[in-house]
Parts: C-alpha cells; sequence; structure tokens
C-alpha cells in the first residue's frame, strides 16, 4: 500500500472549526494588506467620497421619465394606472377595491381623507395602529398608502413609514396593496436622486413590483414576502401622457 502524502494527511483531518479559523485569518490578512496606508486615527467622515458618476441615464423630460416609471413597473407585474387629476383619484380607488372585491383595508394614519372618500361604507377601514397583530393584517383584503419617492430608471417605490404609508408591516402583510404616486413631485430619473430625498434613519422599504420569488426549479411564486398584488396610480399633470393601463 501506498502510504499518503503527509500533508494531504494533515489537510484531510482538519477540522471544519480549523479551516473556518484559516479562511477568516485569510480574509483578515487581505483587509490588512488594504489598509496599509491608511492612519489609524482617520474615520470615514473625514475622507470625500468620489461622486463623478453619473447620476442620471439619458436625457428625458418630465413626462418621458414617468412613462420610463410606469413600464418598469409593468415589467416586475405591478398594475399601472393613471389619475390626470387629482379629483378623478377617489373614483379609481373605489373602483380598485371594488373590482378587488375587497371588504376591509388598512388605512395610514396620514392619509389623505378624499383619497377614500367614493368608497361604500360597507368596505371596513381598519385604521393602522400599534394593536393590529400580523394575524389581523392577514385578515384584510387590502391597503392603500402614498409613497416617499419612485425611481424612474429602477422601477421601484420606496416608501419611509410617512403618516400617509404607515408601518412597514400594513404593506408587507394584506395581499393587495394600492400605492398613489404624486408625479410632480415624488417621481425622480435614478437612484442617487432619490437617495438625496430619503432618510436612512427611518425604516425604508423599496418595492420594485408585487412580491415574488422562485424555487430552485425557477417557479415563480407571488406573495411570499409581502402583497401578491400591487396596484400603482400615478396621479398629477404629468400622469397625463398615458390613459388608465388596467
Amino acid at each position: 500500500m501506498t502510504p499518503r502524502d503527509p500533508g494531504t494527511q494533515g489537510a484531510s483531518a482538519q477540522s471544519p472549526s480549523a479551516q473556518g479559523l484559516g479562511s477568516r485569518a485569510l480574509v483578515m490578512a487581505r483587509i490588512r494588506r488594504a489598509l496599509a496606508d491608511v492612519p489609524r486615527a482617520e474615520t470615514p467622515d473625514e475622507v470625500p467620497v468620489e461622486r463623478s458618476y453619473h447620476r442620471v441615464h439619458g436625457d428625458r423630460t418630465a413626462a418621458r421619465t414617468v412613462d420610463l416609471l410606469a413600464e418598469n413597473l409593468a415589467d416586475y407585474r405591478a398594475i399601472v394606472h393613471r389619475a390626470d387629476a387629482p379629483s378623478s383619484l377617489p373614483a379609481l380607488i373605489a373602483r380598485l377595491l371594488a373590482d378587488r372585491g375587497a371588504t376591509s383595508v388598512v388605512v395610514p394614519p396620514g392619509l389623505p381623507e378624499a383619497w377614500l372618500s367614493a368608497v361604500p361604507d360597507a368596505v371596513r377601514r381598519v385604521p393602522d395602529t400599534a394593536e393590529l397583530t400580523p394575524h389581523d393584517l392577514d385578515a384584510v383584503s387590502s391597503v392603500v398608502t402614498g409613497c416617499a419617492v419612485a425611481i424612474a430608471e429602477t422601477g421601484t417605490v420606496v416608501l419611509d413609514a410617512a403618516p400617509d404609508q404607515g408601518r412597514r408591516r400594513i404593506t408587507l402583510v394584506p395581499d393587495h396593496h394600492i400605492c398613489v404616486i404624486r408625479v410632480t413631485d415624488q417621481v425622480v430619473d435614478s437612484v442617487p436622486e432619490a437617495l438625496e430625498r430619503l432618510d436612512p434613519a427611518r425604516p425604508l422599504t423599496w418595492i420594485s413590483g408585487p412580491s415574488a420569488t422562485s424555487d430552485i426549479e425557477l417557479d415563480r411564486v407571488e406573495g411570499v414576502h409581502g402583497p401578491r398584488t400591487l396596484e400603482v396610480i400615478l396621479t398629477g399633470p404629468e400622469s397625463a401622457g398615458q390613459s388608465d393601463q388596467s
């Protein structure tokens, strides 16, 4: 029998914890080499960050930016609607809830009262309170919110738990989310522009279409980590570029 090579035998006998320790030591050594010329007392705030990258890709009008947002939202399987004027918003929200067969809707504390003024009283309003449990929210048909900012280039809607959006959980548990975007002051072209408007200390939720995931067979399943159906309403003068896309 040919004897094992001592080096190979030692490597195979090495415990998983020892292997992990070796990997950590290797990573830390590389970090130390990368920081070799950085003074120990230096902090990140003392070093200006170069931000010469493109803030916006292309030259678009405001109307084209809104159209791009609508296109990218639709690509992510969100359902996009246009409300050419704020006065048409209540009727549209009422119709979407009726089409859904909603019997209840979660209402953030700062949601404009006019938005739900056309919704029949038979649809129960559920105030967003701390007492609401995930079980309670799972029994609610829909939720209506505003947003903090919407990003055209990525088709992303960002919520920051402002009064017209409520707590994060109310947009993650109910199966149907209607989100209203004011295109005149909430739509931006790019992620850098959005970050300038957002407070990183707030609970930010970034939404690109309805919740979806895929298993190892690439079967898409929606509604696992959030609402199965996301409907976005673009309202304001710039939303008049196209008609309701529902």
